[in-house]
């Protein structure tokens, strides 16, 4: 396995998201997967991933990779025409803590630019048009950032630490998708939060439950 440097997350290492979507596929099977990340996945650098355990080739563990009974972690949909509107209010555009993000950064032009503004209710939303490319990395890399965005703030950058996600479907590449995160829970450094993805009809696509570490 290896992270290609574009589909970074922090600057020298890769979004938590489609890093988790790789170590997924390379686990296999058919169920739901968690995966936890021990350190910032590393860029193009080989990878193995062993008995449950993603290691870099000092040994190092970078991640572990289980499989779980089932993601029960569906956030509402909003329509396309809701989902735009949020996405002006998308806070990253004033502040980002990882402009060049490949799924949220507003530097990245050859990004995801999906983009979570909040809705009245707390929740996030942003439109996601698939890109020409898209595998089930590309899912995982959609259901990661639009839950960060329920809890990051300025002054306040959080981590992708654990994210568990279940993937029914591809969208077909240029299908207009809407994605939606909720916040569960804070405590101390962790937070709890929920993500989903919805085709052009409204069908789930996929959902993820996942942990943010506080910086």
């Amino acid at each position: 396995m290896r992270i290609e440097s574009r589909y970074n997350g922090p600057t020298g290492s890769g979004n938590g998201g489609w890093s988790a979507g790789v170590f997924a596929a390379e686990a296999g099977g058919t169920g739901p997967v968690e995966v936890t990340l021990r350190r910032p996945p590393p860029l193009e650098t080989e990878l193995s991933l062993v008995d449950g355990e993603v290691r870099d080739p000092a040994g190092d563990l970078v991640a572990e990779v289980r499989p779980v009974d089932a993601v029960d972690a569906v956030v509402p949909p909003v329509d396309l025409e809701t989902a735009v509107a949020a996405a002006t209010r998308y806070p990253g555009l004033v502040e980002h803590p990882f402009p060049g993000c490949y799924v949220c950064g507003p530097q990245r032009a050859d990004g995801l630019r999906i983009f979570p503004g909040r809705l009245a209710d707390g929740r996030t939303a942003a439109p996601f048009r698939a890109p020409e490319q898209i595998s089930e990395a590309t899912v995982w890399a959609a259901l990661d950032c639009p839950g960060g965005w329920t809890v990051l703030a300025p002054g306040r950058p959080y981590l992708l630490g654990r994210i568990a996600a279940v993937v029914a479907a591809l969208p077909a590449p240029g299908d207009e998708c809407v994605v939606t995160g909720a916040l569960l829970g804070v405590d101390g450094r962790k937070a709890a939060v929920h993500t989903s993805l919805y085709g052009p009809d409204g069908a789930l696509l996929g959902a993820a439950r996942a942990t943010w570490i506080a910086r």
